[in-house]
């Protein structure tokens, strides 16, 4: 499948609130595709069809490609369910809560939600999450079959060396970045109200007066608080060492854990399930406000920083090793990293509409070699506010891909090629060994692969 069909197949996986219920009514409903046992309504397509009109998405032959394109999505799942794939419960209830949330701001509130898709908000949510498990499951298996796929130097260099200069790929700017930051320091003052805060939500759970998930949704300060704080069955390794090692150490799910500080602010915690290597649990989390005096003393100590290494008392890479507080580019001297989202390999080479917004404009008017000076940034990871010093290490204008100066990016097009050759053969045979029955008023359409039509 190339970009634009998996486009079109996340759009229909996605479409429940750009439709209103009010036109699916005029819909008379009926089955339109059957694969395997799981049937496709006609309802369905009408509610992909419209969200990507509104969403301006032009589709050609739509009653074609996105009857497909379900029963593609439906392969994939029937596969995962087959290799028992586990999805993350997180990011899965995340993403219905984050639609849910725009379809509130969109309507206004959630009565008018409820009352123009004729559900419950617990319907919605329960309807978007499992259109992102099944999204979840589907990349799974796309990652699975395609896993082994790789290019050698001689295989890169032999297909690009066949293609006319014009059709290599385009290489966008991009840009290494180093930074040193300073993290503002709680004052104690308000580290003893924030504990004092939970202690006394805390006591009111244990005497029976609110729920957790009550309080959870009243004080809590992150995403979570609409699910009453629950965070869904997760490993160790998905929180910090020190959220995950009170999480894992619960046994009552009668009990409020003690406080426990992280990088994110203050928590408390309460147990849900265990169920093997993973916990469930709620938490609620509050986070200290910061003195604005904090902000001008961590400005002052960065500028200060910053005068010093122009004065070539020392080199920007040393007083990131040193003097940083981001322990994620402390180690590397300050280098930020970049992981490609397909591949996973991490380079130090970002777009410039990867980096992190607030450094992105920072970093757009600066010379190589050029040191911002002390600035408020948002911290991506905490969603806190930091002060950063920004070095433009190196600036790569945009150009033709060539296998001298971007092996790399060419070899991910040569084994993404592969690898839609692999998915598009494994489809064809998938398509043969399943049961599909396609209704009479369907099938004289041109669908991308053969073999629906029995």
């Amino acid at each position: 499948m190339n970009k634009k069909i998996l486009f079109i197949l996340v759009a229909c996986l996605f479409s429940v609130f750009s439709f209103a219920q009010s036109q699916k009514k005029n819909v008379v409903d009926e089955v339109i595709w059957v694969v395997g046992d799981s049937p496709i309504l006609l309802s369905d397509v009408e509610e992909a069809r419209i969200s990507m009109e509104m969403s301006g998405e032009a589709i050609e032959n739509p009653y074609a490609v996105i009857p497909e394109q379900l029963a593609i999505q439906k392969l994939f799942v029937h596969q995962a369910e087959l290799d028992s794939v586990e999805v993350s419960e997180q990011a899965v209830m995340d993403y219905a809560s984050g639609k849910i949330d725009e379809a509130i701001q969109t309507y206004g509130s959630r009565e008018n939600v409820e009352a123009i898709f004729h559900k419950s908000i617990a319907q919605i949510r329960e309807q978007q999450t499992e259109m992102a498990r099944n999204q979840q499951m589907m990349m799974s298996v796309r990652s699975k079959l395609t896993e082994n796929i790789k290019a050698t130097p001689a295989e890169v260099r032999d297909y690009f060396n066949k293609l006319p200069e014009d059709s290599l790929p385009y290489i966008n700017t991009q840009v290494e970045v180093e930074i040193i930051t300073s993290v503002p320091k709680v004052a104690r003052e308000e580290v003893e109200r924030v504990e004092g805060q939970l202690r006394e939500i805390a006591a009111r759970i244990n005497s029976g007066e609110k729920t957790f998930a009550q309080m959870a949704k009243i004080y809590s300060q992150d995403g979570s608080a609409r699910n009453g704080g629950e965070l869904g069955l997760s490993g160790r390794n998905q929180w910090v060492p020190e959220f995950a090692n009170v999480a894992f150490s619960l046994t009552d799910p009668k009990k409020v854990s003690r406080i426990v500080r992280t990088e994110f602010g203050f928590h408390i915690l309460q147990l849900i399930e265990k169920r093997g290597d993973k916990v469930n649990v709620r938490h609620i989390i509050i986070k200290p406000e910061i003195e604005e005096s904090e902000y001008e003393r961590c400005i002052g100590r960065l500028d200060s920083i910053a005068t010093d290494i122009r004065d070539e008392k020392f080199t920007f890479e040393a007083a990131a090793q040193a003097l940083s507080d981001d322990k994620d580019t402390r180690l590397n001297n300050g280098l930020m990293a970049n992981t490609n989202p397909y591949t996973g390999l991490i380079t130090s080479k970002f777009e410039m509409k990867d980096l992190p917004q607030d450094i992105a404009k920072i970093v757009s008017n600066m010379a190589v070699g050029e040191i911002s000076p002390a600035t408020r940034i948002m911290d991506e990871k905490t969603g806190g506010e930091i002060v950063a010093l920004v070095k433009l290490k190196s600036r790569t204008e945009g150009h033709r891909a060539s296998v001298s100066e971007d092996f790399q990016v060419l070899k991910e097009v040569v084994e993404n090629k592969r690898k839609e050759e692999a998915i598009n053969k494994w489809l064809a045979n998938k398509i043969k060994s399943t049961y599909t029955r396609v209704s009479p008023d369907w099938r004289n359409y041109k669908f991308q692969y053969d073999g629906w039509i029995k």
